[in-house]
């Protein structure tokens, strides 16, 4: 703490609200870039004023790259300091930024992270790193009582940009900072209830004492289930813990706050118990999925015909085509179909309790991924520690926990699995975590399960791995070979390789055309993931270079900033979906997430894990899980099981929803269902609850009584002319399906 300025990089926002925060909700600002910028005495009247805590594409600036200047003034007043027990250290918390970044306060450069392209060793992207600095308050450059300005200099080299996360803030370090807790939400009792434990830490070298309250409400209904005041005074390096056992079918929030004697300042943390909408699945059979699936002709084929119900099941498919084969008690369907053309099939799973019927669809032409590939990707959770263990462990858990049943289908290794040079004939090979690409490929398809991989159009990957550059139809016959379903391929080095003053289409398309010849040349289906991150509207172009479907955004992490920003502005892509075309606002984060070896529950609340999956099916985007399967808590399987929300974002139709409505404080997204019904969502985008409307002629449906079905809970609401109107939770969702 004496050091005048020093720079602590966390690797999570802090959850804990702290009242002496001072919050910098605005700033100036303006494309371009001079260093006069980060001078106090510049006059920036004329500047543009942004949201400090989402990115300037969602204001005014879409798919503007390059150098961008925020100038953030603050008052920091005397009594922030004069009111810590510790006052040498002032925090100056932004949150994340895109890409890379120069921090300056009162025109003194305090931070960089990332690199400019101007740099020796070019353009470094810092997107993912929490920027927190810390000013000695004897260093001279604070101002107390008077205007500071924080200056931000921020290049971004693809995708959204600019500062979101949270709202950045100021505050003093102090003795309470050294007050951790958390609420967990990890096992269930023999009631059905959640054990969760409260945990109070005190991380310093001192005591500290305070008053610690823990309040219980039913957010539903305002009722105060529990309110209790203690004082404590917690040792150095201990912790406290209380245990709580909550029901996981009401809407509870669990508030804990530690108020330090001394000062007043307090610490706290606020949280939803996670409450499980999604009804148990019945023991009678149950038919759940895609209806439809693609095919090419003398592709091998592979198909889980996903159930639910009492074990042991049945299967049976009536007007089985030549070339195919069904093994009836696994429900997995194999073979080679010759000729092109639909199949339609009728498909039953039987157990003691009875049987279920559905038609399946084969289309044997040229089209895959008839409707989103559902699976789930290792980046989001193990990132470049990816392994093949990790990767078995994650498939038998999808398979153990059930979610084949309900049509989760890949396991994709993404980044890190390369090895540091190619064979002697120049061919790919993967380093030592991965022994042996084909036996792993064998035994996932064994299990009805289907095999992606990752590898980039540039000569390395954005992990520094081996890319496919001058390698594309080597790479691509290796894959065939390993039986890879499917391909993400990143842009990432290509950057090095494209030049930035070619601005030309055809330069974007050129390394996504020649990936895709390469592809269609084996005899084998591999779907084709583009991620480039909506560089030049990709999606009014990927179809052309047969992809299946391309990534419309930058990479999505666990707040609400990032999901809000990310899901909300898909409002110009819905016309350019369809069934083998499907826009991707990347993947999911709901569950134990960490890019790394150190994984944390998502940060999402459980109403905004809600939102994440309504809006991603309700957008028809592809459901890649993000997280570590082989740590599956309840309510995540609740969030990933619920068929009648599956099946919104898997009707035959493939249209995508689009935004219907919009206020500052929610939004409401409809999508048409082959049947003639419409899902639609009504989201709550504001921090306390909302009542929320939808009238049928707003929304263009004709006049007349519609019957309300709410998917989540699985339960008829009724018949209602003219508008239905719904209490939603903050940030949270209801999911409707609405038919004649």
């Amino acid at each position: 703490m004496k050091k005048l300025v020093s720079l602590v990089l966390l690797s999570a926002c802090l959850l804990q609200a702290r009242s002496q925060d001072i919050k910098m909700p605005l700033a100036r600002f303006r494309t371009g870039d001079s260093l006069a910028w980060s001078q106090p005495a510049y006059d920036d009247a004329g500047w543009a004023t942004l949201r400090t805590s989402e990115s300037w594409d969602l204001q005014g600036y879409d798919k503007y790259d390059g150098f961008g200047w925020y100038r953030i003034h603050v008052i920091i007043p005397s009594s922030l300091r004069d009111h810590s027990l510790w006052k040498d250290s002032l925090r100056i918390l932004l949150n994340k930024i895109d890409d890379a970044d120069e921090v300056f306060f009162n025109g003194t450069l305090i931070g960089k992270e990332g690199a400019f392209p101007q740099d020796g060793g070019g353009y470094q992207s810092a997107w993912d790193q929490v920027r927190e600095y810390h000013l000695g308050t004897a260093s001279g450059l604070i101002n107390w009582d008077g205007d500071n300005l924080i200056a931000v200099r921020v290049y971004d080299g693809n995708g959204a940009g600019g500062l979101f996360g949270g709202l950045p803030s100021v505050s003093m370090i102090d003795l309470i900072d050294a007050v951790k807790m958390t609420v967990e939400f990890d096992s269930v009792n023999q009631q059905g209830k959640w054990v969760s434990p409260v945990k109070v830490v005190n991380n310093s070298n001192q005591p500290v004492s305070g008053n610690l309250r823990v309040r219980i409400v039913d957010t539903d209904s305002s009722l105060v289930w529990k309110d209790q005041v203690r004082q404590v005074t917690i040792d150095p390096d201990k912790v406290i813990i209380g245990q709580m056992d909550l029901p996981r079918d009401r809407r509870l929030e669990v508030q804990v706050a530690f108020t330090e004697m001394n000062t007043g300042k307090s610490v706290g943390i606020r949280k939803t118990v996670p409450y499980i909408l999604t009804p148990d699945p019945s023991p009678q059979p149950r038919i759940n999925g895609a209806s439809v699936v693609g095919v090419r002709p003398g592709s091998p084929f592979l198909f889980k015909i996903p159930a639910t119900g009492q074990k042991p099941l049945r299967y049976k498919v009536e007007n089985l085509p030549a070339g195919l084969r069904l093994d009836p008690a696994t429900g997995i369907l194999t073979g080679t179909l010759r000729s092109k053309g639909d199949y339609r099939l009728t498909v039953s799973v039987r157990n003691q309790l009875g049987e279920a019927r559905r038609s399946l669809l084969i289309s044997c032409g040229n089209q895959l991924a008839l409707t989103p590939p559902m699976g789930w990707n290792s980046w989001n959770c193990w990132g470049l520690s990816v392994n093949t263990d990790r990767v078995k462990s994650s498939a038998q858990a999808l398979i153990d926990q059930g979610l084949i049943e309900h049509g989760w289908t890949y396991i994709n290794i993404d980044d890190g699995w390369e090895a540091d040079s190619r064979g002697p004939a120049g061919q790919i090979i993967p380093n030592s975590k991965f022994p042996d690409m084909k036996a792993l490929g064998d035994w996932l398809h064994g299990h009805g399960l289907k095999f992606g991989i990752y590898s980039s159009p540039g000569p390395r990957t954005c992990g520094g791995y081996l890319g496919s550059y001058q390698h594309e139809a080597q790479d691509a016959a290796t894959y065939a070979s390993w039986g890879i379903d499917y391909l993400k391929y990143d842009w990432c080095s290509y950057g090095e390789i494209h030049r930035e003053s070619d601005t030309t289409l055809a330069s974007y398309v050129k390394p996504y055309q020649v990936m895709s010849r390469a592809l269609r040349a084996q005899k084998r289906d591999i779907l084709y993931s583009l991620c480039q991150y909506g560089m030049k509207d990709v999606w009014k172009w990927g179809a052309t270079v047969d992809g299946n479907c391309w990534r419309t955004t930058g990479d999505i992490t666990d707040t609400w900033g990032s999901l809000s920003s990310i899901g909300f502005s898909q409002t110009r892509q819905y016309a350019y979906a369809g069934p083998g075309r499907w826009n991707d606002p990347d993947m999911m984060i709901v569950g134990q997430v960490g890019w790394g070896d150190h994984l944390h529950p998502t940060r999402l609340t459980p109403d905004e894990q809600y939102t994440h999956v309504s809006l991603w099916c309700l957008l028809s985007a592809p459901l890649l899980i993000g997280c570590d399967l082989s740590h599956l808590d309840a309510f995540t399987r609740s969030l990933l099981t619920n068929d009648e929300v599956l099946a919104v974002d898997q009707d035959p139709l493939g249209r995508q929803g689009r935004q219907v409505a919009r206020s500052d404080s929610s939004q409401i997204w409809m999508k048409p269902m082959a049947d003639g019904s419409f899902a639609i969502g009504l989201f709550n985008t504001a921090s306390q609850y909302q009542s929320l409307t939808v009238n049928w002629a707003s929304i263009g449906l004709p006049a007349g009584t519609y019957r309300v079905r709410d998917l989540w809970r699985q339960r008829d609401q009724g018949a209602f002319a003219d508008s239905f109107t719904s209490r939603v939770a903050p940030h949270g969702v209801t999911l409707l399906l609405i038919s004649k």
